[in-house]
């Protein structure tokens, strides 16, 4: 955390402890952590890039202090390049913003042009990739390596952990703020719903329960049924590609798995579990009606929740990942 408390718009954002909703779910308590306006980005994934930069560019420069002429000059000469379906190229376009570096960020064409035009405005360069998003990340990594530029990817594969790696780490952060609640008030969760596209945020969110958590909840990945690569990988016993069509859960649609993620996960998960697009949306649309506004990505755990139906003693964590693709 002390990492990310140099950026100058960390805060913790609101764990909301909503009894009437859990009421209607049948439930006995929902907690939901609110990323919806996370340092002003909208979405967890302002955890992970930001903190990779920051702390490739200390790496880098040697210097603990990343205002120091010394960090500075070298960000300067840096050049971060990643493929993202939405938030995860904004996270590191603010990070590469911050610190003083360059950010290109690859977009495949299925993401909304809302997304571009927020990541133009940090001042990185915007490539738009006709295809898929596995489209673009062949591309990102071959624009790396034919130009020495930093890839930094949020998924993982054999010989590339280490940099998605500091992205888990970054993610912990929220898992931190969750746990300093609850030790506070004693009200653990007995069940988390996180949502997983290549699968960094819930591989983060499980290693970091299993490890510090005073109590230990049941964990369920949540995918979309379009786009199942955790289970199927899991099943599978190998990293396995999942085949189907575009989901409307844009950020969630990811049809090869993070194998740090997948490694992670299948130690550490209890249940993997898909949502289909439309209780996805009828999920998001159930939030903005507790005052919560988020996607049908951010909506998927609570689509799960309904499904899993985990009974009136149950105490439920979601995560709502993202605020409107809008905002």
């Amino acid at each position: 955390m002390a990492m990310l408390q140099l950026c100058p718009v960390y805060e913790p954002t609101p764990l909301h402890l909503m009894p009437v909703f859990a009421a209607e779910l049948g439930i006995g308590a929902l907690m939901v952590k609110d990323e919806t306006r996370r340092m002003r980005l909208g979405s967890f994934k302002a955890l992970g890039g930001v903190f990779a930069v920051a702390q490739m560019i200390v790496d880098a420069s040697g210097a603990a202090d990343l205002n120091s002429e010394q960090a500075r000059a070298t960000a300067a000469g840096m050049t971060f390049i990643t493929a993202s379906a939405g938030n995860h190229g904004l996270s590191v376009a603010a990070g590469a913003q911050i610190f003083g570096a360059r950010g290109v960020i690859v977009l495949s064409s299925a993401v909304p042009e809302s997304f571009a035009e927020r990541i133009r405005k940090t001042g990185s360069e915007v490539v738009r990739v006709d295809g898929s998003y596995e489209d673009s990340v062949r591309y990102a990594i071959d624009a790396a390596e034919q130009n020495k530029w930093l890839l930094l990817a949020d998924g993982s594969w054999d010989d590339y952990t280490e940099r998605p790696a500091l992205i888990m780490e970054g993610y912990t952060v929220l898992a931190e703020e969750c746990r300093a609640e609850f030790e506070k008030s004693g009200n653990w969760p007995t069940h988390i719903f996180v949502q997983a596209g290549v699968g960094g945020l819930a591989a983060a969110v499980a290693a970091h329960s299993r490890e510090y958590w005073l109590t230990q909840p049941q964990i369920i990945v949540v995918e979309p049924d379009a786009a199942p690569c955790l289970l199927q990988s899991v099943q599978a016993g190998i990293l396995t590609r999942a085949e189907g069509p575009e989901s409307s859960m844009g950020r969630l649609d990811c049809k090869d798995a993070s194998l740090i993620a997948f490694e992670a996960l299948r130690r550490d998960a209890d249940v993997f579990m898909t949502v289909t697009d439309q209780d996805a949306e009828s999920a998001a649309r159930q939030y903005a009606s507790h005052d919560i506004q988020t996607t049908p990505s951010g909506a998927a755990p609570l689509a799960a929740l309904k499904e899993f139906d985990p009974g009136p003693d149950a105490r439920c964590l979601l995560i709502a990942t993202e605020g409107p693709e809008t905002a």
